[in-house]
């Protein structure tokens, strides 16, 4: 005859078994991507490397350098610090913001807004510096600014450089609600004019406040910009196509915001596609619940995804961020 079990370890056994099923799955969270205050984030590819060039969230007194950070697989970054500062650019002093780069003749342009200048007759705007590795050091390229003056009413800030498909690299820009676009030269050193003669096109969509950026999809041109105030909570995305880097670019709609569950002021971001595939991701900044420094703003990446007919779905923002994605 079997011994019968004591009542205690029947209750034991049955406590553990529902402890265990009532557990939560501990899930990594990815987002923000790497510590610290950091805004206006670039996202690029160059080898096999994600980089990330963004704003050092700050006074615009402190914010006199700029970091960068790179990833094998956008889970595991490697901070390079004090890829540019102020040392290296002589004319810059304060508020270098959001930065741009482009890889080109075997050597990196870092595109940079510096000084913050409020008018034509202060010395600031856009500048450029080169180096020969992504992680710098990078050097003054042109000894002063590449844009310095309020061209159509646009601040010389928030700078992009988009590279098109025939290889004609273009400049756009703009704050004060105002975007403009231009040709830049086989050098980089300054720009083309267009066909009438013109330097700078205005391409301004509605509700525009600052913040471009453009990619190519299926032969589409998707020009994407930030609206509302970095500053509070409706900071966000929105965008528009068409066939030319020129538009004429017609708002279709919001695709980032706050979601007040996770955070406040997602906006100002860029967007990374992995190499022959039709995989994107969304780098943007948002603030953190609870805060309420206009400097406390972190830098996330989440999934970006098109409908058949190719509009952008409004991107859904998460502390699980984007799994491992290696470069092949």
């Amino acid at each position: 005859m079997l011994k019968k079990t004591p009542l205690f370890v029947l209750l034991l056994i049955l406590h553990c078994l529902c402890y265990a099923q009532d557990q939560p799955v501990q899930v990594k969270k990815n987002n923000p991507v790497f510590p610290g205050w950091y805004a206006d984030p670039e996202g690029t590819i160059f080898g096999k490397r994600y980089w990330i060039y963004p704003t050092f969230s700050a006074p615009y007194d402190q914010q006199v350098f700029l970091d960068a950070f790179s990833s094998p697989d956008l889970v595991n970054w490697t901070k390079h610090s004090r890829i540019l500062d102020t040392a290296a650019i002589k004319w810059a002093r304060r508020a270098m913001w959001a930065p741009s780069i482009i890889h080109k003749k075997n050597q990196y342009f870092l595109f940079f807004g510096a000084n913050d200048i409020q008018n034509n007759q202060e010395k600031g705007g856009i500048g450029v510096a080169v180096a020969d590795n992504p992680a710098g050091p990078f050097r003054d390229y042109l000894g002063k600014p590449l844009v310095d003056q309020f061209y159509h009413g646009a601040q010389p800030i928030d700078q992009f450089v988009f590279q098109d498909k025939d290889g004609q690299d273009y400049l756009i820009y703009g704050g004060w609600r105002h975007c403009n676009i231009g040709k830049l030269n086989a050098n980089l050193t300054g720009f083309l004019p267009f066909a009438d003669g013109s330097t700078f096109k205005e391409i301004t969509p509605e509700g525009y406040v600052e913040g471009p950026f453009m990619f190519i999809r299926n032969g589409k041109y998707y020009f994407m910009w930030s609206e509302g105030g970095w500053t509070g909570p409706n900071y966000s995305v929105a965008y528009a196509m068409a066939d030319s880097p020129l538009g004429p670019f017609k708002r279709i709609g919001k695709i980032l915001q706050q979601d007040p569950a996770i955070a406040t002021g997602a906006g100002h971001h860029s967007v990374i596609q992995v190499p022959g595939k039709d995989q994107w991701f969304m780098v943007y900044h948002r603030r953190p619940l609870g805060q309420k420094d206009a400097n406390a703003r972190v830098t996330c990446i989440d999934e970006l995804h098109f409908d058949e007919q190719g509009l952008i779905k409004p991107v859904i923002i998460t502390h699980e961020g984007v799994k491992s994605h290696p470069l092949r």
